[in-house]
């Protein structure tokens, strides 16, 4: 009889390989690994690893220590692979031939709903919503203060500040730039500077993608960025680009490399991995919410309650009715 199936004493199918991990026990989102890519290969599950299959052989990884799994063409996932994957909290990311993207999450590594009720709340008041759009530019502008300052003066100041990063690497490696210029049905359409910027902008994306899903938010509730599922992914990406992505680009364009794309995601591991970038997005995304930066994933336990217009909320899992028939 294989494991899949194989019965439990109460008659129920059992999952092969090992329960899925308590919360708690499950790495932290910055202590992960930032991300790794595969194509044209096959992807099952071993336990809580996942085994990734190729012509040259096969490798495992444990799925609790994974970011990001990035999956270009000729790709074939497994039911229990993505189930152990989203078990332990990882992202997934499907890049297609042409450049079609698609996400995927596992569940949060906290139980708690706090964070993403500060989110929700800062972006929903114009107020509180432009502070933390300021203080998102503010860590772009270091020497200056932004302060006062509109969206419009901001998105300026933004757009003049990308194009001088641009002219800055540009001269730098030697590489010809015009603009940014590419086709999301088409990756091949770019030169190879835009090519690499859309594989390392596609990186950096995943793994904003994760780390926000990681600590309870939501990638659609963006300050900046607005109307989008993955507004927030953006708006978080943006901190970093000009840092990460888009000197990794022109380096890599530089060296002229075969694969273009390939170079680019393996200079962006290295670069991530370097200037721990997923460290400091899991602190600067809760400092921007104005929240404290928990050492641990899991230090507000999450309890479930019932919302109060007056306190709040109370304790889930009781009745009311005798309270209610006492008021009325």
């Amino acid at each position: 009889m294989t494991g899949d199936q194989s019965r439990g004493s109460a008659g129920r199918t059992e999952i092969p390989g090992s329960p899925p991990p308590e919360l708690g026990d499950l790495v932290r989102a910055e202590d992960r690994l930032s991300f790794a890519y595969f194509e044209h290969c096959v992807i099952t599950r071993e336990d809580n690893a996942i085994a990734i299959t190729r012509d040259t052989g096969t490798i495992r990884l444990p799925a609790a220590n994974l970011g990001v799994l990035m999956l270009g063409p000729g790709t074939t996932v497994s039911h229990q692979a993505m189930v152990v994957i989203g078990d332990n909290g990882a992202s997934v990311v499907w890049v297609g031939e042409r450049g079609v993207r698609m996400y995927a999450f596992g569940r949060p590594l906290t139980h708690s709903a706090a964070l993403l009720q500060r989110q929700a709340a800062l972006v929903s008041n114009t107020r509180k919503r432009l502070a933390v759009a300021r203080a998102m530019y503010q860590m772009r502008f270091l020497n200056e203060d932004v302060s006062s300052c509109t969206m419009q003066q901001l998105r300026g100041r933004e757009g003049a500040r990308v194009r001088q990063v641009y002219r800055h690497w540009s001269e730098l490696t030697g590489v010809a730039w015009d603009r940014r210029t590419y086709d999301h049905e088409d990756f091949d359409a770019g030169n190879e500077i835009n090519k690499a910027l859309s594989a390392a902008h596609t990186c950096l994306y995943g793994i904003a993608h994760s780390v926000i899903v990681a600590l309870g938010c939501s990638p659609g509730l963006g300050f900046v960025h607005v109307g989008h599922e993955r507004s927030f992914v953006y708006d978080v990406a943006d901190l970093y680009k000009a840092e990460i992505s888009i000197p990794v680009a022109f380096k890599t364009a530089a060296k002229q490399p075969d694969d273009i794309g390939s170079a680019t995601r393996h200079a962006m591991r290295d670069a991530v991995y370097d200037l721990s970038l997923m460290r400091r997005m899991a602190r600067d995304i809760p400092r921007l919410l104005g929240a404290p930066v928990s050492s641990s994933s899991d230090e507000d336990g999450g309890t479930l309650e019932l919302w109060d217009e007056k306190v709040g909320g109370v304790p889930a899992g009781r009745s009311y009715a005798d309270e209610e028939e006492e008021m009325s």
